[in-house]
């Protein structure tokens, strides 16, 4: 379980949240948190989600 002191990052929250349902379907919850904590990112989100990543 995460540290409760610890809050996720809510730009991270807001963009997992914004994703279409059939994407977000796909998110397991590990990957989630790794992403919403600020932990490395897993090969296997970034593969879900890079196209909807904005870089600059």
């Amino acid at each position: 379980m995460t540290d409760d002191k610890k809050k996720p990052d809510q730009d991270r929250v807001a963009f997992l949240r914004s994703l279409p349902l059939e994407v977000k379907e796909r998110i397991s919850g590990d990957e989630a948190e790794a992403f919403m904590f600020g932990k490395e990112i897993p090969e296997s989100l970034y593969e879900k989600i890079k196209e909807y990543i904005k870089e600059d």
